[in-house]
């Protein structure tokens, strides 16, 4: 089973840039304008966390990255009480997470004791793409993998874009979470 994961992940680091990219919003838009579902099908509205950084991820549970929820929920559990929020958005769009919300529940409980929040299984790029990931790509850089991640400052409106080669625990994603943090 490892060596599914690490045959998957070389052959999607092939084409993922490691940039990282950022943007502002532009006009009313913000983060706290768009809601999700959760995996269990309740509103999640973004407002709900407005003056937090965001850390928005798209997941996939038979991915070669799946194992980034770990360091994923290392992320929730050291700064969450300093004022980020971890949501996890699995996706489907590379054929690469299950159908059913429960079964995506289950894997992240059984798998990984994730706490943070999850939302629905969702498009995250493309013409279907949910309207928060459309806003999101026109702030940075379009989802190329799953595990890709974007950074959302306290204000809703600027978005730092990390590809999914950089681990949730990479220097250079901790450093901006903290820049992050630090600002008002």
């Amino acid at each position: 089973m490892v060596d599914i994961f690490r045959r998957a992940a070389l052959l999607a680091s092939s084409f993922i840039a490691p940039a990282v990219t950022e943007g502002h919003a532009q006009g009313g838009e913000d983060a706290w304008t768009f809601s999700f579902q959760s995996l269990e099908g309740e509103p999640m509205p973004l407002a709900q966390w407005r003056g937090r950084a965001l850390l928005v991820v798209n997941t996939a549970s038979f991915c070669g990255f799946t194992k980034q929820y770990e360091g994923l929920q290392r992320l929730h559990e050291r700064y969450e009480p300093r004022g980020l929020t971890v949501i996890g958005v699995p996706s489907a769009d590379f054929n690469q997470e299950s159908a059913e919300a429960s079964k995506v529940r289950d894997f992240c409980d059984t798998m990984f004791g994730i706490t943070f929040p999850m939302a629905a299984i969702n498009h995250v790029r493309g013409e279907a793409a949910h309207p928060f990931y459309r806003w999101l790509t026109a702030q940075s850089a379009p989802v190329r993998w799953n595990f890709q991640k974007y950074l959302v400052s306290r204000d809703g409106r600027r978005v730092t874009s990390f590809s999914t080669a950089t681990g949730p625990e990479s220097p250079r994603l901790t450093q901006a979470i903290e820049a992050a943090l630090a600002a008002s």
